[in-house]
Protein backbone atom coordinates (compact mmCIF):
# COMPACT_ATOMS: atom_id res chain seq x y z
CA UNK A 1 0.00 0.00 0.00
CA UNK A 2 1.27 3.43 -0.87
CA UNK A 3 -0.51 4.89 2.12
CA UNK A 4 -2.75 3.82 4.95
CA UNK A 5 -6.53 4.01 4.55
CA UNK A 6 -8.31 7.23 5.37
CA UNK A 7 -11.55 7.57 3.44
CA UNK A 8 -11.42 3.94 2.33
CA UNK A 9 -12.59 1.17 4.65
CA UNK A 10 -10.35 -1.86 4.02
CA UNK A 11 -10.04 -5.46 5.15
CA UNK A 12 -6.56 -7.03 5.22
CA UNK A 13 -6.14 -10.68 6.31
CA UNK A 14 -2.61 -11.62 7.37
CA UNK A 15 -3.67 -15.14 8.38
CA UNK A 16 -6.66 -17.46 8.08
CA UNK A 17 -7.61 -16.64 4.47
CA UNK A 18 -6.66 -19.57 2.27
CA UNK A 19 -5.77 -21.78 5.24
CA UNK A 20 -7.07 -23.14 8.52
CA UNK A 21 -5.51 -21.64 11.64
CA UNK A 22 -3.29 -18.63 12.33
CA UNK A 23 -6.23 -16.20 12.12
CA UNK A 24 -5.24 -12.53 11.96
CA UNK A 25 -7.59 -10.01 10.36
CA UNK A 26 -7.12 -6.25 10.06
CA UNK A 27 -9.69 -3.54 9.44
CA UNK A 28 -8.38 -0.12 8.42
CA UNK A 29 -10.26 3.18 8.35
CA UNK A 30 -9.45 6.86 8.85
CA UNK A 31 -5.75 6.05 9.31
CA UNK A 32 -6.43 3.61 12.18
CA UNK A 33 -6.33 -0.15 12.42
CA UNK A 34 -8.29 -2.76 14.33
CA UNK A 35 -7.00 -6.33 14.67
CA UNK A 36 -9.41 -9.23 15.04
CA UNK A 37 -7.79 -12.38 16.49
CA UNK A 38 -4.14 -13.38 16.65
CA UNK A 39 -3.82 -17.15 16.47
CA UNK A 40 -1.36 -19.96 15.92
CA UNK A 41 -1.12 -23.00 13.69
CA UNK A 42 0.79 -26.20 14.18
CA UNK A 43 3.83 -27.61 12.44
CA UNK A 44 3.89 -30.87 10.51
CA UNK A 45 6.35 -33.08 8.67
CA UNK A 46 7.25 -30.18 6.37
CA UNK A 47 8.47 -28.05 9.32
CA UNK A 48 11.09 -30.21 11.08
CA UNK A 49 11.65 -29.29 14.72
CA UNK A 50 8.76 -26.79 14.69
CA UNK A 51 5.55 -27.35 16.65
CA UNK A 52 3.97 -23.86 16.54
CA UNK A 53 3.54 -21.42 13.65
CA UNK A 54 2.03 -17.95 13.60
CA UNK A 55 1.45 -15.10 11.16
CA UNK A 56 4.24 -12.57 10.72
CA UNK A 57 2.77 -9.24 11.90
CA UNK A 58 5.48 -7.12 10.24
CA UNK A 59 2.97 -5.07 8.19
CA UNK A 60 0.94 -3.95 11.19
CA UNK A 61 3.99 -3.83 13.46
CA UNK A 62 5.28 -0.97 11.30
CA UNK A 63 1.96 0.80 11.98
CA UNK A 64 1.50 -0.12 15.61
CA UNK A 65 1.12 3.53 16.66
CA UNK A 66 -2.16 3.43 14.73
CA UNK A 67 -3.21 -0.04 15.95
CA UNK A 68 -6.07 0.60 18.36
CA UNK A 69 -6.63 -2.88 19.79
CA UNK A 70 -6.64 -6.63 19.36
CA UNK A 71 -10.22 -7.87 19.60
CA UNK A 72 -10.51 -11.62 20.26
CA UNK A 73 -13.56 -13.57 19.14
CA UNK A 74 -13.00 -16.64 21.37
CA UNK A 75 -10.46 -18.76 23.21
CA UNK A 76 -9.33 -21.27 20.60
CA UNK A 77 -5.57 -21.43 19.95
CA UNK A 78 -5.97 -20.52 16.28
CA UNK A 79 -7.61 -17.26 17.36
CA UNK A 80 -5.67 -16.12 20.45
CA UNK A 81 -2.67 -18.44 20.83
CA UNK A 82 -0.14 -16.04 19.31
CA UNK A 83 -0.87 -13.12 21.67
CA UNK A 84 1.80 -14.12 24.26
CA UNK A 85 4.42 -14.46 21.49
CA UNK A 86 3.63 -11.35 19.42
CA UNK A 87 2.11 -8.80 21.80
CA UNK A 88 5.43 -7.11 22.57
CA UNK A 89 5.75 -6.30 18.86
CA UNK A 90 2.31 -4.68 18.85
CA UNK A 91 1.79 -3.27 22.38
CA UNK A 92 -1.89 -2.42 22.21
CA UNK A 93 -4.95 -3.17 24.39
CA UNK A 94 -6.62 -6.58 24.14
CA UNK A 95 -10.39 -7.15 24.39
CA UNK A 96 -11.98 -10.52 25.15
CA UNK A 97 -14.99 -12.18 26.77
CA UNK A 98 -14.54 -13.46 30.36
CA UNK A 99 -13.71 -17.04 29.31
CA UNK A 100 -11.26 -16.01 26.56
CA UNK A 101 -9.66 -13.56 29.00
CA UNK A 102 -9.29 -16.35 31.60
CA UNK A 103 -7.55 -18.60 29.07
CA UNK A 104 -5.36 -15.75 27.84
CA UNK A 105 -4.30 -14.70 31.33
CA UNK A 106 -3.01 -18.21 32.03
CA UNK A 107 -0.91 -18.03 28.89
CA UNK A 108 0.38 -14.58 29.81
CA UNK A 109 1.44 -15.87 33.24
CA UNK A 110 3.53 -18.57 31.55
CA UNK A 111 5.08 -15.90 29.30
CA UNK A 112 5.76 -13.50 32.20
CA UNK A 113 3.44 -10.87 30.69
CA UNK A 114 0.47 -11.02 33.04
CA UNK A 115 1.18 -7.58 34.53
CA UNK A 116 2.06 -5.98 31.19
CA UNK A 117 -0.68 -6.80 28.68
CA UNK A 118 -3.85 -4.71 29.23
CA UNK A 119 -6.80 -7.12 28.89
CA UNK A 120 -10.33 -5.67 29.00
CA UNK A 121 -13.30 -7.99 29.50
CA UNK A 122 -16.32 -7.44 27.24
CA UNK A 123 -19.55 -9.41 27.65
CA UNK A 124 -21.95 -10.42 24.93
CA UNK A 125 -24.20 -7.56 23.94
CA UNK A 126 -21.69 -4.93 25.09
CA UNK A 127 -19.92 -2.48 22.80
CA UNK A 128 -16.55 -0.75 22.84
CA UNK A 129 -15.65 2.40 20.92
CA UNK A 130 -12.18 2.11 19.39
CA UNK A 131 -11.41 5.18 17.30
CA UNK A 132 -13.64 5.06 14.20
CA UNK A 133 -14.75 1.51 15.04
CA UNK A 134 -17.69 0.71 17.29
CA UNK A 135 -17.46 -3.01 18.12
CA UNK A 136 -20.36 -5.02 19.57
CA UNK A 137 -19.92 -8.60 20.77
CA UNK A 138 -22.70 -10.94 19.57
CA UNK A 139 -23.00 -14.28 21.37
CA UNK A 140 -22.81 -17.38 19.18
CA UNK A 141 -22.65 -21.10 19.91
CA UNK A 142 -19.33 -22.81 19.23
CA UNK A 143 -17.38 -25.76 20.62
CA UNK A 144 -15.98 -23.53 23.34
CA UNK A 145 -17.81 -21.21 25.77
CA UNK A 146 -18.54 -17.64 24.76
CA UNK A 147 -17.99 -17.78 21.04
CA UNK A 148 -18.47 -14.33 19.56
CA UNK A 149 -19.29 -12.66 16.30
CA UNK A 150 -18.41 -8.98 16.01
CA UNK A 151 -20.58 -6.20 14.64
CA UNK A 152 -18.11 -3.50 13.58
CA UNK A 153 -19.84 -0.18 12.90
CA UNK A 154 -18.16 2.66 11.02
CA UNK A 155 -19.35 5.76 9.20
CA UNK A 156 -18.50 3.94 5.94
CA UNK A 157 -20.71 0.96 6.73
CA UNK A 158 -21.14 -1.96 9.10
CA UNK A 159 -19.34 -5.30 8.99
CA UNK A 160 -20.18 -8.59 10.67
CA UNK A 161 -17.08 -10.67 11.38
CA UNK A 162 -18.60 -14.04 12.24
CA UNK A 163 -15.62 -15.70 13.93
CA UNK A 164 -16.32 -19.42 14.54
CA UNK A 165 -20.00 -20.13 15.06
CA UNK A 166 -22.89 -22.56 14.62
CA UNK A 167 -26.59 -22.90 15.46
CA UNK A 168 -27.26 -25.41 18.24
CA UNK A 169 -30.70 -25.45 19.87
CA UNK A 170 -29.30 -27.45 22.82
CA UNK A 171 -25.69 -26.32 23.32
CA UNK A 172 -25.37 -27.75 26.91
CA UNK A 173 -22.85 -25.01 27.83
CA UNK A 174 -23.66 -21.35 27.35
CA UNK A 175 -26.50 -19.77 25.42
CA UNK A 176 -27.79 -20.28 21.91
CA UNK A 177 -26.68 -18.02 19.06
CA UNK A 178 -28.25 -14.56 19.36
CA UNK A 179 -30.39 -14.69 16.23
CA UNK A 180 -32.26 -11.48 17.09
CA UNK A 181 -29.08 -9.39 17.10
CA UNK A 182 -28.10 -10.70 13.69
CA UNK A 183 -31.54 -9.90 12.35
CA UNK A 184 -31.43 -6.42 13.88
CA UNK A 185 -28.02 -5.81 12.29
CA UNK A 186 -29.48 -6.87 8.94
CA UNK A 187 -32.35 -4.43 9.37
CA UNK A 188 -29.85 -1.63 10.06
CA UNK A 189 -27.88 -2.55 6.96
CA UNK A 190 -24.73 -4.66 6.67
CA UNK A 191 -22.02 -3.63 4.25
CA UNK A 192 -20.06 -6.89 4.45
CA UNK A 193 -20.09 -10.28 6.12
CA UNK A 194 -16.62 -11.76 6.72
CA UNK A 195 -17.49 -15.35 7.41
CA UNK A 196 -16.45 -18.83 8.50
CA UNK A 197 -16.08 -21.27 5.57
CA UNK A 198 -15.04 -24.44 7.44
CA UNK A 199 -18.06 -26.64 6.68
CA UNK A 200 -19.26 -25.05 3.44
CA UNK A 201 -19.26 -28.46 1.72
CA UNK A 202 -21.49 -30.02 4.39
CA UNK A 203 -25.25 -30.01 3.70
CA UNK A 204 -27.88 -29.49 6.38
CA UNK A 205 -26.93 -28.51 9.92
CA UNK A 206 -23.83 -29.34 11.96
CA UNK A 207 -25.77 -31.05 14.75
CA UNK A 208 -26.19 -30.62 18.48
CA UNK A 209 -23.90 -31.45 21.37
CA UNK A 210 -26.88 -33.02 23.14
CA UNK A 211 -27.11 -35.76 20.51
CA UNK A 212 -23.40 -36.54 20.91
CA UNK A 213 -23.97 -36.99 24.62
CA UNK A 214 -26.75 -39.48 23.96
CA UNK A 215 -24.57 -41.42 21.50
CA UNK A 216 -21.55 -41.59 23.81
CA UNK A 217 -23.78 -42.81 26.62
CA UNK A 218 -24.74 -45.82 24.50
CA UNK A 219 -21.23 -46.46 23.15
CA UNK A 220 -19.61 -46.54 26.61
CA UNK A 221 -22.37 -48.69 28.09
CA UNK A 222 -21.21 -52.23 28.93
CA UNK A 223 -17.66 -51.75 27.61
CA UNK A 224 -15.54 -54.36 29.42
CA UNK A 225 -12.22 -52.56 29.90
CA UNK A 226 -10.85 -49.06 30.16
CA UNK A 227 -12.44 -46.43 27.94
CA UNK A 228 -10.36 -43.46 26.77
CA UNK A 229 -12.01 -40.52 25.03
CA UNK A 230 -9.79 -38.01 23.28
CA UNK A 231 -11.09 -34.68 22.03
CA UNK A 232 -9.99 -31.08 21.52
CA UNK A 233 -8.89 -29.80 24.91
CA UNK A 234 -10.77 -26.54 24.39
CA UNK A 235 -14.13 -28.25 23.82
CA UNK A 236 -15.58 -27.53 27.23
CA UNK A 237 -19.01 -28.81 26.20
CA UNK A 238 -17.47 -32.17 25.29
CA UNK A 239 -15.67 -32.22 28.63
CA UNK A 240 -19.05 -31.78 30.29
CA UNK A 241 -20.47 -34.57 28.14
CA UNK A 242 -17.65 -36.99 29.00
CA UNK A 243 -18.11 -36.22 32.70
CA UNK A 244 -21.83 -36.95 32.42
CA UNK A 245 -21.10 -40.22 30.60
CA UNK A 246 -18.62 -41.30 33.29
CA UNK A 247 -21.12 -40.55 36.05
CA UNK A 248 -24.01 -42.30 34.31
CA UNK A 249 -21.94 -45.41 33.57
CA UNK A 250 -20.43 -45.74 37.04
CA UNK A 251 -16.87 -44.90 36.03
CA UNK A 252 -14.24 -42.72 37.66
CA UNK A 253 -13.09 -39.89 35.38
CA UNK A 254 -9.35 -39.24 35.02
CA UNK A 255 -8.10 -36.19 33.08
CA UNK A 256 -4.87 -36.80 31.17
CA UNK A 257 -3.15 -33.75 29.68
CA UNK A 258 -2.20 -30.32 31.02
CA UNK A 259 -4.22 -28.33 28.49
CA UNK A 260 -7.42 -30.08 29.58
CA UNK A 261 -6.80 -29.09 33.18
CA UNK A 262 -6.25 -25.46 32.11
CA UNK A 263 -9.56 -25.37 30.23
CA UNK A 264 -11.40 -26.96 33.17
CA UNK A 265 -9.95 -24.41 35.60
CA UNK A 266 -10.87 -21.47 33.36
CA UNK A 267 -14.36 -22.82 32.72
CA UNK A 268 -15.02 -23.25 36.44
CA UNK A 269 -13.70 -19.74 37.10
CA UNK A 270 -16.29 -18.38 34.64
CA UNK A 271 -19.18 -20.39 36.05
CA UNK A 272 -19.13 -23.34 33.65
CA UNK A 273 -18.67 -27.05 34.47
CA UNK A 274 -19.95 -26.48 38.01
CA UNK A 275 -21.42 -29.98 38.41
CA UNK A 276 -18.41 -32.09 37.47
CA UNK A 277 -17.80 -35.30 39.42
CA UNK A 278 -14.50 -35.86 41.21
CA UNK A 279 -11.65 -35.65 38.69
CA UNK A 280 -8.66 -37.95 39.03
CA UNK A 281 -5.14 -37.29 37.81
CA UNK A 282 -3.35 -39.63 35.42
CA UNK A 283 -1.36 -40.94 38.40
CA UNK A 284 -4.58 -41.73 40.28
CA UNK A 285 -5.89 -43.64 37.25
CA UNK A 286 -3.33 -46.41 37.69
CA UNK A 287 -5.16 -47.61 40.84
CA UNK A 288 -8.70 -47.79 39.41
CA UNK A 289 -10.10 -51.13 38.14
CA UNK A 290 -10.19 -51.27 34.34
CA UNK A 291 -13.97 -51.56 34.02
CA UNK A 292 -14.52 -48.60 36.34
CA UNK A 293 -12.22 -46.08 34.61
CA UNK A 294 -12.90 -43.49 31.91
CA UNK A 295 -9.95 -41.46 30.66
CA UNK A 296 -10.30 -38.02 29.06
CA UNK A 297 -7.15 -37.39 27.04
CA UNK A 298 -5.51 -34.69 24.94
CA UNK A 299 -3.92 -35.50 21.59
CA UNK A 300 -6.89 -36.20 19.31
CA UNK A 301 -4.90 -34.97 16.28
CA UNK A 302 -1.92 -37.24 16.89
CA UNK A 303 0.24 -34.47 18.35
CA UNK A 304 3.60 -35.99 19.37
CA UNK A 305 3.38 -34.59 22.91
CA UNK A 306 -0.34 -35.23 23.32
CA UNK A 307 -1.43 -37.72 25.97
CA UNK A 308 -3.01 -40.10 23.45
CA UNK A 309 0.16 -40.41 21.39
CA UNK A 310 2.26 -41.01 24.51
CA UNK A 311 -0.15 -43.73 25.59
CA UNK A 312 -0.12 -45.33 22.13
CA UNK A 313 3.70 -45.35 22.03
CA UNK A 314 3.94 -46.71 25.62
CA UNK A 315 5.67 -43.50 26.66
CA UNK A 316 3.18 -42.37 29.31
CA UNK A 317 4.45 -42.82 32.88
CA UNK A 318 1.08 -43.79 34.40
CA UNK A 319 -1.50 -44.69 31.76
CA UNK A 320 -1.48 -47.75 29.50
CA UNK A 321 -4.07 -49.51 27.35
CA UNK A 322 -4.34 -53.16 26.39
CA UNK A 323 -6.55 -55.71 24.65
CA UNK A 324 -10.19 -55.22 25.60
CA UNK A 325 -9.86 -51.44 26.11
CA UNK A 326 -11.54 -48.83 23.89
CA UNK A 327 -10.37 -45.48 22.52
CA UNK A 328 -12.96 -43.02 21.17
CA UNK A 329 -11.79 -40.13 18.99
CA UNK A 330 -14.57 -37.64 19.79
CA UNK A 331 -13.23 -35.04 17.39
CA UNK A 332 -12.97 -34.08 13.75
CA UNK A 333 -10.00 -35.34 11.77
CA UNK A 334 -8.52 -32.03 10.66
CA UNK A 335 -7.32 -32.13 7.02
CA UNK A 336 -3.56 -32.70 6.98
CA UNK A 337 -3.53 -34.72 10.20
CA UNK A 338 -4.76 -37.98 8.67
CA UNK A 339 -1.36 -39.65 8.55
CA UNK A 340 -0.32 -38.98 12.14
CA UNK A 341 -3.75 -39.91 13.49
CA UNK A 342 -3.70 -43.09 11.41
CA UNK A 343 -0.26 -44.05 12.70
CA UNK A 344 -1.44 -43.59 16.29
CA UNK A 345 -4.57 -45.66 15.67
CA UNK A 346 -2.46 -48.45 14.17
CA UNK A 347 -0.33 -48.62 17.30
CA UNK A 348 -3.44 -48.88 19.48
CA UNK A 349 -4.99 -51.59 17.31
CA UNK A 350 -1.74 -53.58 17.42
CA UNK A 351 -2.16 -53.66 21.20
CA UNK A 352 -5.68 -55.06 20.84
CA UNK A 353 -7.44 -51.77 21.60
CA UNK A 354 -10.72 -51.05 19.79
CA UNK A 355 -10.60 -47.64 18.10
CA UNK A 356 -13.76 -45.65 17.26
CA UNK A 357 -13.70 -42.44 15.16
CA UNK A 358 -16.15 -40.06 13.51
CA UNK A 359 -15.83 -42.19 10.35
CA UNK A 360 -17.53 -45.22 11.86
CA UNK A 361 -19.51 -43.96 14.88
CA UNK A 362 -21.47 -40.85 15.85
CA UNK A 363 -18.99 -39.41 18.33
CA UNK A 364 -18.60 -35.76 17.28
CA UNK A 365 -20.41 -32.70 15.99
CA UNK A 366 -18.62 -29.74 14.54
CA UNK A 367 -18.50 -26.29 16.10
CA UNK A 368 -18.82 -24.69 12.65
CA UNK A 369 -21.93 -24.09 10.51
CA UNK A 370 -23.01 -26.32 7.64
CA UNK A 371 -24.85 -24.93 4.63
CA UNK A 372 -28.27 -24.94 6.28
CA UNK A 373 -27.09 -22.74 9.13
CA UNK A 374 -25.21 -20.43 6.79
CA UNK A 375 -28.34 -19.97 4.69
CA UNK A 376 -30.23 -18.82 7.78
CA UNK A 377 -27.47 -16.35 8.70
CA UNK A 378 -27.45 -14.81 5.23
CA UNK A 379 -31.22 -14.53 5.46
CA UNK A 380 -30.93 -12.50 8.67
CA UNK A 381 -27.96 -10.33 7.74
CA UNK A 382 -28.47 -9.69 3.99
CA UNK A 383 -24.99 -8.18 3.39
CA UNK A 384 -23.99 -6.32 0.25
CA UNK A 385 -20.59 -8.07 0.20
CA UNK A 386 -19.56 -11.58 1.26
CA UNK A 387 -15.90 -12.18 2.13
CA UNK A 388 -15.21 -15.85 2.91
CA UNK A 389 -12.37 -16.59 5.38
CA UNK A 390 -11.37 -19.45 7.69
CA UNK A 391 -10.77 -22.07 5.02
CA UNK A 392 -8.57 -23.23 2.18
CA UNK A 393 -9.02 -21.73 -1.29
CA UNK A 394 -11.53 -24.40 -2.30
CA UNK A 395 -13.63 -23.60 0.79
CA UNK A 396 -13.50 -19.85 0.11
CA UNK A 397 -14.46 -20.30 -3.53
CA UNK A 398 -17.40 -22.57 -2.67
CA UNK A 399 -18.51 -20.15 0.05
CA UNK A 400 -18.50 -17.25 -2.44
CA UNK A 401 -20.66 -19.26 -4.86
CA UNK A 402 -23.02 -20.16 -2.02
CA UNK A 403 -23.33 -16.50 -0.98
CA UNK A 404 -24.25 -15.54 -4.55
CA UNK A 405 -26.99 -18.19 -4.45
CA UNK A 406 -28.33 -16.42 -1.33
CA UNK A 407 -28.65 -13.18 -3.28
CA UNK A 408 -25.49 -11.42 -2.09
CA UNK A 409 -24.64 -8.87 -4.81
CA UNK A 410 -20.83 -8.91 -4.39
CA UNK A 411 -18.56 -11.76 -3.34
CA UNK A 412 -14.78 -11.56 -3.14
CA UNK A 413 -12.32 -14.41 -2.60
CA UNK A 414 -9.15 -13.07 -0.99
CA UNK A 415 -6.05 -14.70 0.41
CA UNK A 416 -3.58 -13.52 3.01
CA UNK A 417 -2.04 -10.18 2.15
CA UNK A 418 -4.87 -8.82 0.00
CA UNK A 419 -6.00 -5.25 0.68
CA UNK A 420 -9.73 -5.38 0.06
CA UNK A 421 -11.69 -2.15 -0.20
CA UNK A 422 -15.12 -2.54 1.36
CA UNK A 423 -16.18 1.09 0.90
CA UNK A 424 -16.72 3.50 -0.73
CA UNK A 425 -17.68 2.05 -4.10
CA UNK A 426 -17.67 -1.60 -5.12
CA UNK A 427 -15.53 -4.14 -3.30
CA UNK A 428 -12.11 -4.47 -4.93
CA UNK A 429 -8.61 -5.70 -4.14
CA UNK A 430 -6.48 -2.56 -4.21
CA UNK A 431 -3.08 -3.98 -3.37
CA UNK A 432 -1.19 -6.76 -1.60
CA UNK A 433 0.99 -6.39 1.48
CA UNK A 434 3.84 -8.70 2.53
CA UNK A 435 2.82 -11.75 4.53
CA UNK A 436 4.88 -14.46 6.10
CA UNK A 437 5.02 -17.08 8.81
CA UNK A 438 7.00 -17.19 12.03
CA UNK A 439 8.07 -20.48 13.59
CA UNK A 440 8.62 -21.03 17.29
CA UNK A 441 11.99 -22.78 17.42
CA UNK A 442 12.41 -23.68 21.08
CA UNK A 443 11.99 -20.28 22.71
CA UNK A 444 12.92 -18.25 19.61
CA UNK A 445 10.77 -16.92 16.79
CA UNK A 446 12.35 -17.28 13.35
CA UNK A 447 10.93 -16.79 9.83
CA UNK A 448 9.58 -20.01 8.38
CA UNK A 449 11.60 -19.37 5.21
CA UNK A 450 14.84 -18.80 7.16
CA UNK A 451 18.08 -20.57 6.35
CA UNK A 452 17.71 -22.57 9.56
CA UNK A 453 14.47 -24.19 8.39
CA UNK A 454 15.71 -24.61 4.82
CA UNK A 455 18.81 -26.41 6.08
CA UNK A 456 16.71 -28.69 8.28
CA UNK A 457 14.55 -29.60 5.30
CA UNK A 458 17.63 -30.41 3.25
CA UNK A 459 18.99 -32.52 6.08
CA UNK A 460 15.67 -34.32 6.36
CA UNK A 461 15.43 -35.08 2.63
CA UNK A 462 19.07 -35.33 1.56
CA UNK A 463 21.18 -36.07 4.63
CA UNK A 464 24.59 -34.58 5.43
CA UNK A 465 28.27 -35.22 4.90
CA UNK A 466 30.79 -33.86 7.42
CA UNK A 467 34.40 -33.52 6.25
CA UNK A 468 37.56 -32.74 8.20
CA UNK A 469 40.81 -32.03 6.34
CA UNK A 470 44.13 -31.67 8.22
CA UNK A 471 46.64 -29.76 6.08
CA UNK A 472 49.87 -27.85 6.44
CA UNK A 473 50.06 -24.28 5.23
CA UNK A 474 51.05 -25.36 1.76
CA UNK A 475 47.93 -27.50 1.53
CA UNK A 476 49.70 -30.81 1.92
CA UNK A 477 47.59 -33.40 3.76
CA UNK A 478 48.96 -34.43 7.14
CA UNK A 479 46.29 -37.12 7.64
CA UNK A 480 43.69 -38.92 5.63
CA UNK A 481 40.43 -37.00 5.11
CA UNK A 482 37.86 -37.76 7.80
CA UNK A 483 34.30 -38.22 6.45
CA UNK A 484 31.13 -38.76 8.47
CA UNK A 485 27.99 -39.60 6.47
CA UNK A 486 24.53 -38.95 7.99
CA UNK A 487 21.40 -40.22 6.25
CA UNK A 488 22.93 -40.55 2.76
CA UNK A 489 22.77 -43.74 0.73
CA UNK A 490 25.88 -44.82 -1.14
CA UNK A 491 24.05 -46.63 -3.90
CA UNK A 492 25.12 -50.09 -2.82
CA UNK A 493 24.50 -49.19 0.81
CA UNK A 494 28.10 -49.77 1.92
CA UNK A 495 31.36 -47.90 2.03
CA UNK A 496 30.23 -44.41 1.06
CA UNK A 497 32.48 -42.69 3.60
CA UNK A 498 35.54 -44.60 2.37
CA UNK A 499 34.65 -43.83 -1.25
CA UNK A 500 34.33 -40.13 -0.47
CA UNK A 501 37.65 -40.16 1.39
CA UNK A 502 39.36 -41.54 -1.73
CA UNK A 503 37.64 -38.93 -3.90
CA UNK A 504 38.85 -36.17 -1.58
CA UNK A 505 42.45 -37.44 -1.65
CA UNK A 506 42.36 -37.34 -5.45
CA UNK A 507 40.82 -33.88 -5.43
CA UNK A 508 43.56 -32.50 -3.17
CA UNK A 509 46.30 -34.18 -5.19
CA UNK A 510 44.99 -32.68 -8.43
CA UNK A 511 44.83 -29.11 -7.09
CA UNK A 512 47.73 -26.77 -7.95
CA UNK A 513 49.82 -25.75 -4.94
CA UNK A 514 48.73 -22.05 -4.99
CA UNK A 515 45.07 -23.10 -4.79
CA UNK A 516 45.78 -25.49 -1.92
CA UNK A 517 47.02 -22.55 0.13
CA UNK A 518 43.54 -20.99 -0.15
CA UNK A 519 41.11 -22.60 2.30
CA UNK A 520 38.07 -21.29 0.40
CA UNK A 521 39.32 -22.93 -2.80
CA UNK A 522 39.83 -26.24 -0.97
CA UNK A 523 36.38 -26.06 0.65
CA UNK A 524 34.73 -25.39 -2.72
CA UNK A 525 36.58 -28.23 -4.40
CA UNK A 526 35.73 -30.65 -1.58
CA UNK A 527 32.03 -29.74 -1.75
CA UNK A 528 31.97 -30.25 -5.50
CA UNK A 529 33.70 -33.61 -5.26
CA UNK A 530 31.26 -34.89 -2.61
CA UNK A 531 28.14 -33.55 -4.34
CA UNK A 532 29.25 -34.95 -7.70
CA UNK A 533 29.74 -38.45 -6.32
CA UNK A 534 26.60 -38.54 -4.15
CA UNK A 535 24.45 -37.16 -6.97
CA UNK A 536 25.74 -39.86 -9.32
CA UNK A 537 24.99 -42.74 -6.94
CA UNK A 538 21.78 -41.56 -5.22
CA UNK A 539 20.49 -38.43 -6.97
CA UNK A 540 20.66 -36.46 -3.69
CA UNK A 541 22.37 -33.21 -2.77
CA UNK A 542 23.33 -33.50 0.90
CA UNK A 543 24.29 -30.67 3.22
CA UNK A 544 28.11 -30.71 3.08
CA UNK A 545 30.16 -29.22 5.91
CA UNK A 546 33.90 -28.86 5.39
CA UNK A 547 36.26 -28.16 8.29
CA UNK A 548 39.87 -27.36 7.40
CA UNK A 549 42.52 -27.59 10.10
CA UNK A 550 45.85 -25.93 9.28
CA UNK A 551 48.86 -27.23 11.21
CA UNK A 552 52.33 -25.74 11.66
CA UNK A 553 54.95 -28.39 11.05
CA UNK A 554 58.20 -27.84 12.97
CA UNK A 555 61.19 -28.29 10.67
CA UNK A 556 64.11 -30.30 12.10
CA UNK A 557 67.47 -31.44 10.81
CA UNK A 558 66.38 -35.03 11.04
CA UNK A 559 63.01 -36.49 10.18
CA UNK A 560 60.70 -35.57 13.09
CA UNK A 561 59.18 -38.26 15.23
CA UNK A 562 55.73 -39.38 14.19
CA UNK A 563 53.03 -36.97 15.37
CA UNK A 564 55.47 -34.03 15.85
CA UNK A 565 53.16 -31.26 14.89
CA UNK A 566 51.78 -28.21 16.64
CA UNK A 567 48.26 -26.97 15.91
CA UNK A 568 47.96 -23.26 15.65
Amino acid sequence: MSQDPHEEFVFVPLGGAGEFGMNLSLYGFEGKWLMVDLGIGFGDASTPGIDILMPDPAFIEERRDDLLAIVLTHAHEDHLGAVPYLWERLRCPVYATPFAAAILRRKLVEAGLESVVPVTVVRHGESVQLGPFDVTYIGVTHSIPEGSSLLIRTSAGNVIHTGDWKLDPTPLLGKTTDEKRFAAAGDDGVLALVGDSTNIFNPGDSGSEATVRESLMEIVKDRPGRVAITTFASNAARISTVAAVAQARGRELAVVGRSLWRIIEAAKECGYLGELPRLLTDEDAAFIPRDRLLLLCTGSQGEPRGAMNRIATHDHPYVSLEAGDTVIFSSKIIPGNERQIGAMCNLLVQDGVEVLTEKDHFVHVSGHPARGEMKRLYGWVRPRIAVPVHGEVRHLTEHAAFAREQGVPETVVVQNGAVLRLAPGPAAVLDHVPVGRLALDGATLIPLDSETIRTRKRLMHNGAVMITLVLDHDGNPLADPRVVVLGVSGGDGDGLAETLERALRRTLADMPRPRRRDSKEIELAARRAVNRHVRNVSGKRPVVNVQIVRVDVVAEAEEPPEGRAVRR
